[in-house]
């Protein structure tokens, strides 16, 4: 991480700038942000960046191979398959931990990936913040490619509206007002103009959708989806009561929920390099490896962390009836190489690629960071702990 950028930063840094930093990130907005945000920003040295861009790079490389959709057909669960798929995911995003290697540098290792949008909206709010509050130099960027600010939520326009108008896209969720990232839905909303609607809003006639908007119905030519699957895996009837999603309709998927499945920790026993753990399907696993401390096992098909099993034992693994849905994979030791005031903290990016149609391959264009003092990344191991939470990695242009 960049020293000199590191020491300016915390030279200023206060308590009381923070709450204004606060303060500032939740005016205006419908409703108060439900996720902790850090007190600071990453600032990412030339050569951490450039070795992030090496290892995306060639995880897309996999990604766009021709047979990839043939390879990844098992990931998706037969009950969620969704008809009408098209031949490529609108959005990547890859989590890279920041890790020390053998040789003793700093490095970026995959921890997980996904083709589903994450915070393309908050991010580009949540960096004028920081860059306002504690007067970043202009010549940090957080947007790749050569993207400005205005690039950007072009890109993210042409992404997720295409030709339409912005009324005929709607970014949907399950009960999506509710959803703790809602933040990010009407931030979109206020860039690029597409309304926000809940799955049971979605009203279909004749196979085509439809939502209620001042008392008349507006046609739906796209969904920008937000929803997973496993938020809805708790009520079997669910399809009884609202349109079902996953049957063919006139409607465009930005992006197309089998990509969620494909583009996730399926797709890591297929990836090989220095920025990649070992990963192997447990069902194809030979032998059990000695030193099994050094390997997480985790489940295909969760969200959030959830069912990791990160101290692995012999019998956790003869204990599972259904290895063809597990991975092990080696585990990756976060580097706190963050600073803050008292100690070192983990950092975790992700990287945020968008694939308008039209386009030969995604675009890198922005990222998401998150801090941690915990066992792992995430809100439920980070409890009571300051300089922790999501932030965003800054990069000189």
């Amino acid at each position: 991480m960049d020293s000199s950028a590191r020491k300016a930063f915390n030279e200023i840094f206060t308590t009381e700038k923070y709450q204004a930093f606060l303060e500032a990130l939740n005016k205006g907005l419908k409703d108060p942000i439900a996720f902790r945000v850090a007190e600071t920003p990453v600032f990412l040295t030339d050569d951490f960046r450039d070795k992030l861009l090496a290892a995306g790079e060639d995880i897309i490389n996999v990604i766009l191979k021709p047979n990839f959709k043939e390879l990844t057909e098992r990931a998706i669960p037969e009950k969620w398959k969704v008809a009408n798929e098209n031949d490529h995911p609108h959005f990547i995003a890859l989590d890279f931990g920041v890790c020390k290697d053998e040789h003793g540098n700093i490095v970026p290792k995959l921890i997980e990936l996904q083709g589903f949008p994450s915070l393309y909206g908050f991010q580009v709010h949540l960096a004028d913040t920081y860059r306002k509050t504690f007067h970043i130099p202009d010549d940090w960027t957080i947007y790749f490619n050569h993207l400005g600010r205005a690039d950007y939520i072009d890109l993210l326009k042409k992404t997720i509206v295409g030709p339409n108008h912005p009324e005929e896209v709607v970014l949907m969720d399950v009960n999506a007002r509710e959803q703790k990232t809602s933040v990010d839905f009407y931030i979109t909303q206020n860039l690029i103009g597409t309304p926000v609607v809940s799955l049971e809003e979605l009203i279909e006639q004749n196979g085509k959708l439809y939502y209620e908007n001042r008392g008349s119905y507006k046609p739906i030519k796209r969904i920008y989806n937000r929803l997973i699957f496993d938020e809805i895996e708790g009520d079997p009837d669910i399809f009884s009561k609202v349109v079902d999603i996953r049957k063919p309709l006139d409607v465009e998927w930005i992006t197309h929920p089998n990509w969620f499945y494909r583009i996730s920790k399926f797709t890591m026993p297929f990836l090989e390099g220095d920025f990649v753990p070992k990963t192997v399907f447990l069902h194809e696993l030979d032998s059990i490896p000695a030193g099994l401390d050094k390997y997480v096992l985790k489940p295909l098909f969760s969200f959030a962390g959830q069912g990791v099993i990160i101290d692995v034992k012999k019998e956790d693994i003869d204990n599972i009836s259904d290895p063809e849905n597990w991975i092990l994979q080696e585990k990756v030791n976060y580097e706190p190489v963050l600073q803050a005031p008292d100690d070192g903290v983990k950092i975790e990016i992700r990287l945020l690629y968008l694939w308008p149609d039209g386009h030969d391959k995604p675009t890198l264009a922005i990222n998401l960071a998150r801090l941690s003092r915990g066992k792992m990344i995430g809100v439920r191991y980070n409890k009571d702990f300051d300089w922790v939470g999501g932030t965003v990695a800054f990069m000189r242009k």
